[in-house]
């Protein structure tokens, strides 16, 4: 029978008690100093030097900052070889680049303390000011124009307006500000108004405006005055704020998107850069054209050219006569014997052969081989299971959707790419589609290579974001998020206290009750062999995996919010011949790195990554293509743009934590690693033999951590980067 504390102390002999001071003593003075609360904690990762001649910055311990994604059910691996090497550091010499190697995984860990991460930046609520600049062409001096008899009255209006009445047409704070800076600078001389008539500057704007219903933008939402002849000098002050209002609103829809991204979702995040009124203004005193200069805040890349393009032409054919839609039936193939093959009759076949080109006898109604080949093709073609069986999922492909929602699929891509760095942040770089389950590696501004991924299921949905990547690790550790250690492994660690052994991964205790659940590297690590890593709030990278099978799957929506890559080694190799040409790093070179110790390759410059949802896009052939909503994204957009939402979109909203956000430290507690009789338990007479004297507070202040620790686990903070 369990004895309990009291009942212990209360049998023991004075000695014993205060030989157990003494162990106690000595236990506590060699603890780990890991924080209280902390869920888990990591051998330290050092990082090689970079050889920029500016001042380095500090690095963050990256695995503070990356997540770990879901396990792979696999052996208990190795334990690995205690060893340590390096390899030289890279220079601007042909020499290899530094590789650092990690204590091994089974050392102790040492204290986990996050690293300092981008706090959460959206686009500013009305009265906010502006988070940046866009980018854009340098502002032009300002220079004052001189007013003729007719204008100075409206000046004189616009100086009282702006005094007065400024919130009436520019109720966001940084935008007010901005504009009363302009005027004034030019003595409140109208920008859009000469000799009582709207100017070319203003008639060129207007024209523009007219058409960015072409870029998937409502010209109705930057409707401006007419300005007659007659009018008063009240009349036209008051239309030279509304172009300029109309100006403002549209510049910032294109730079930064007319939905605010974080009404979409809390797994996504972008840095925006608000352009400034004044700078806006600004440029467009200074312009030829106002429409171009408005135009230049819309994205410039490729693919958003090539997407607006086919928006266009499917806009013009709107009205057009389209294919007949082929109705759901019975699954239609070809079956052999060895005897005989037989075919299948049905109506529908005519239309499958005008739909995919068959010309031979084109009235039958018979699904024979020229058909199945014909599917088969199909199938192949758009990533689905190639058996040339024609079934309902395969119609539904072969069909498309209806034009309208073409046109809305379309509109919500438009929108999403005025959200990402509009010239991509340069000409190298890796994009990720979520929906194409897809990731391509561009140099130069083209495609270098692309390979299959597996992306987060619909539950744990990859993030969309564009961060940086900045080094490669080989062989990594994977230590399990607090959400699948408290909703995952302890609800079955406590079901059986052997799971964990067999799944091949280790537990280690924290001070504080909380538990570290990790996997060595090896073999059957559940990252596979290599990670991939780019800093971001959502602590996800990209990484190898065990599990090579789920890559032939046509969808591939299994991990836990990280990418899995098919060919990781293969990626690794060239994405340093870009980071690091001279350095020859092979695919062999690679693979001869693979051990039982973690290895870190620093990039020398950061390569950017943009982790994207296409549900539309222009292909490599110029064809436009188009992917399941797996995430529901472009429904929650549309209900954005086409509801009553729409007035209030481009206002930002607190985005709530997911993941680990949301996990307390209770969740993450499982028992204390000396037993339970020691649980909560001081010891009296630690005192006596220099140890730390009981503290009466202690209990209080403990309280008190724990309420804070909580606090912080509901918010974006420490615990809000765990996905």
């Amino acid at each position: 029978m369990r004895q309990s504390k009291a009942t212990l102390l209360a049998g023991s002999s004075f000695s014993a008690l205060l030989g157990a001071g003494i162990l106690f003593s000595s236990s506590i003075a060699n603890a780990q100093n890991v924080a209280p609360g902390e869920p888990y904690a990591r051998a330290p990762i050092t990082f090689a030097q970079n050889t920029d001649t500016k001042p380095a910055e500090a690095k963050p311990d990256v695995e503070k900052l990356v997540p770990m994604p879901e396990p792979a059910k696999v052996s208990p691996p190795s334990v690995p070889d205690a060893q340590t090497g390096s390899v030289p550091a890279a220079t601007s010499a042909p020499t290899a680049p530094e590789v650092t190697v990690v204590a091994p995984a089974e050392d102790k860990p040492a204290q986990y303390e996050p690293a300092k991460s981008e706090s959460a930046k959206s686009e500013p609520a009305k009265n906010d000011t502006p988070a940046a600049t866009a980018e854009a062409p340098a502002t032009p001096a300002a220079t004052v124009p001189a007013l003729s008899s007719t204008d100075q009255p409206v000046a004189e209006k616009l100086r009282d307006l702006l005094a007065s009445k400024a919130q009436r047409y520019f109720d966001r704070k940084g935008e007010r500000d901005g504009v009363l800076a302009f005027y004034k600078e030019r003595n409140y001389a109208p920008l859009w108004i000469e000799d009582g008539k709207a100017n070319a500057r203003a008639n060129s704007m207007v024209a523009y405006l007219k058409t960015v219903d072409s870029d998937g933008l409502d010209p109705a939402e930057y409707a401006t005055p007419e300005i007659k002849a007659g009018m008063d000098a009240d009349a036209l002050a008051d239309a030279e704020l509304k172009l300029t209002d109309a100006a403002l609103d549209f510049a910032r829809h294109a730079a930064t998107g007319r939905v605010s991204f974080t009404r979409i979702g809390n797994d996504l995040y972008y840095d925006l850069k608000f352009p400034e009124a004044s700078d806006i203004l600004a440029k467009l005193a200074a312009s030829k054209n106002t429409g171009d200069t408005l135009a230049a805040y819309l994205p410039q890349h490729p693919a958003y050219k090539a997407l607006k393009a086919k928006y266009a032409e499917l806009r013009a054919k709107k009205d057009e006569a389209k294919f007949a839609r082929i109705p759901h039936g019975q699954s239609l193939k070809i079956v052999k014997t060895k005897k005989e093959t037989k075919t299948m009759d049905d109506p529908r076949v005519p239309l499958i052969r005008e739909r995919l080109g068959v010309t031979q006898n084109p009235q039958s109604m018979t699904y024979d081989q020229d058909v199945a080949d014909a599917v088969k093709k199909y199938q192949a073609d758009h990533q689905i299971k190639a058996d040339g069986v024609l079934g309902n999922s395969t119609i539904d492909a072969i069909n498309g959707p209806s034009r309208e929602k073409e046109l809305d699929t379309i509109l919500v891509n438009l929108e999403r790419w005025r959200w990402i760095d509009h010239d991509l942040r340069g000409n190298n770089y890796v994009m990720v589609n979520v929906p194409d389950y897809s990731l391509k590696l561009v140099k130069d501004g083209e495609k270098y290579w692309d390979t299959r991924i597996v992306v987060g299921q619909p539950s744990k949905p990859t993030p969309l974001i564009s961060p940086d990547m900045k080094f490669i690790t080989v062989n990594p550790t994977w230590n399990v998020p607090p959400s699948i250690i408290a909703r995952e492994y302890l609800p079955a660690l406590r079901q059986d206290p052997t799971v964990l052994e067999r799944m091949g991964l280790r537990l280690e205790h924290n001070p504080d009750g909380t538990v570290r659940i990790y996997q060595p590297p090896g073999e059957k690590n559940a990252l596979g062999r290599i990670r991939f890593n780019f800093p971001n709030k959502f602590l996800v990278y990209q990484h190898d995996t065990p599990d090579k099978y789920l890559f032939e799957k046509q969808t591939r929506a299994y991990s836990h919010g990280c990418m899995r890559v098919q060919n990781p080694i293969t990626y690794a190799e060239k994405l340093l011949s870009i980071e690091l040409p001279n350095q020859n790093y092979t695919e062999a070179k690679i693979k001869s790195m693979l051990g039982n110790n973690e290895l870190n390759i620093d990039f020398p410059k950061p390569l950017p990554l943009h982790i994207t949802y296409q549900t539309a896009f222009v292909d490599d052939a110029g064809k436009l293509e188009f992917r399941d909503d797996i995430y529901g994204i472009d429904a929650r957009m549309l209900k954005a743009m086409k509801s009553d939402e729409r007035k209030v979109a481009d206002i930002a909203v607190e985005q709530k934590g997911v993941g680990s956000a949301t996990v307390s430290r209770d969740e993450l507690l499982y028992g204390d690693p000396r037993g339970p009789m020691f649980e909560g338990f001081q010891n009296p007479f630690l005192a006596l033999f220099g140890g730390p004297r009981p503290d009466p507070q202690a209990n209080n202040r403990n309280n008190r951590r724990r309420d804070r620790e909580a606090r912080e686990i509901r918010n974006p903070g420490f615990f809000g980067l765990f996905r």
